[in-house]
């Protein structure tokens, strides 16, 4: 991850700063600039697009329920989404393309995935679902109010966690390769349900994060782009928050 004063890799400190000035030379047209509403809007448009994608890999996999109909498409979701996710990351001015195609990617494999474990504890999905937009509801009117100030301290704090986070998932793929399996983090007891909520409520602080980097993005007159990569941030943290809480429902569930 390139982590500078944000662990969101989508969203370092001086992005927005540097585009303006590099774009505009210091000059900003109102009409050209970043605005909080246009973020939002484009935002709410890359979760459509996510969630035409997710619906479509989901019924797919209904039809059969056998994983192998939907895996060459969640495979192709996976791989092209991290791809084009680093290309959105080092082309900001692209973003109004690739960050649709993104999201669209990404309902690829998240619409298998919330289907087979659907499939196996019925309801989770839309109780996971519930729950990344109760989180980011109450994380904005968190913000929005000032009950979470973003300090410094606040901020190497969750760079910190969550660069910990992934270099432990980086281990524990390169790890699988030789048999070496993490069984009591992985697992349901509580040691692994723990680990859990730990790492989601990593992933939830992220979104005050980037709630506070698109909301100076704003101020500073970021040229118009930027709301798409604004909004491209913001699916991405939304993305690992969903895949963490269907963690812990699974971890939960199983223990019935």
């Amino acid at each position: 991850m390139a982590l500078m004063k944000t662990s969101n890799p989508a969203l370092s400190n001086d992005t927005f700063q540097d585009l303006s000035r590099a774009q505009y030379g210091g000059v900003i047209d109102e009409t050209t600039r970043m605005t909080l509403n246009g973020t939002v809007n484009k935002t709410g448009l890359l979760l459509l697009c996510a969630i035409a994608t997710a619906c479509w890999t989901w019924h797919q996999f209904l039809q059969s329920r056998e994983m192998t109909d939907v895996a060459p498409w969640m495979l192709a979701g996976l791989i092209g989404g991290f791809i084009v996710a680093m290309v959105t990351i080092f082309k900001k001015e692209w973003s109004p393309v690739t960050a649709p195609i993104y999201a669209l990617l990404e309902g690829l494999v998240l619409g298998g995935l919330s289907a087979f474990m659907d499939l196996r504890y019925p309801g989770i999905a839309i109780q996971a679902v519930g729950l990344t937009f109760g989180t980011l509801g109450v994380l904005l009117l968190a913000y929005r109010s000032g009950l979470i100030p973003v300090t410094q301290k606040f901020r190497m704090g969750i760079i910190a966690a969550t660069g910990g986070i992934a270099v432990f998932y980086l281990l524990e793929m390169l790890l699988g390769f030789f048999g070496i399996q993490f069984t009591s983090i992985n697992g349901s007891g509580f040691i692994g349900i723990g680990f859990s909520l730990i790492v989601v409520a990593v992933a939830a602080l992220n979104l005050v994060l980037d709630f506070d980097f698109i909301e100076r993005g704003v101020q500073s007159g970021a040229p118009k782009f930027m709301e798409w990569y604004g909004a491209f941030g913001i699916i991405v943290t939304l993305v690992w928050l969903y895949l963490e809480i269907l963690r812990l429902l699974s971890k939960l569930r199983s223990r019935n």
